[in-house]
């Protein structure tokens, strides 16, 4: 039960569908972390703006993603805000437009919501050592 209670302070939104047999609650971190994993997904994203990489990503868990990406949710509508380190060498308005493009789809196909906008802030440019 502290799940339960640990989550009730959470923002949550109701989906409803056809014929409905339950109540489907989404809660704001989802969109949050869906909307992170499409972001460093993205060629030419070095990592998210608090500096979490795809590697760390990957050894802490996928609710790390959330951070450094805010949502406003209000009815069925989503706004997301996100701080992006872009990686040395790649065209910012290129790679920013493939993330709106990304995160767009990949929240309104796995929610069903509309997102209304992507709003990014490119924080930095790191070079990254590994790449030729």
């Amino acid at each position: 039960m502290g799940k339960v209670a640990e989550n009730e302070n959470r923002s949550t939104h109701v989906i409803h569908e056809k014929d409905q047999i339950g109540q489907v609650i989404i809660v704001d971190e989802v969109f949050a972390i869906i909307a992170g994993l499409a972001a460093t997904e993205t060629e030419g994203v070095h990592s998210m703006a608090d500096n979490i990489t795809k590697e760390l990503i990957a050894k802490l868990g996928m609710r790390t993603l959330s951070k450094g990406v805010k949502v406003e949710v209000l009815d069925q509508n989503v706004s997301v805000y996100m701080a992006l380190n872009i990686a040395f060498g790649y065209n910012i308005p290129e790679v920013t437009a493939k993330v709106q493009d990304k995160v767009k789809a990949a929240v309104e196909n796995m929610t069903g919501f509309t997102v209304l906008d992507v709003n990014i802030k490119v924080a930095g440019v790191i070079v990254d050592k590994n790449r030729p």
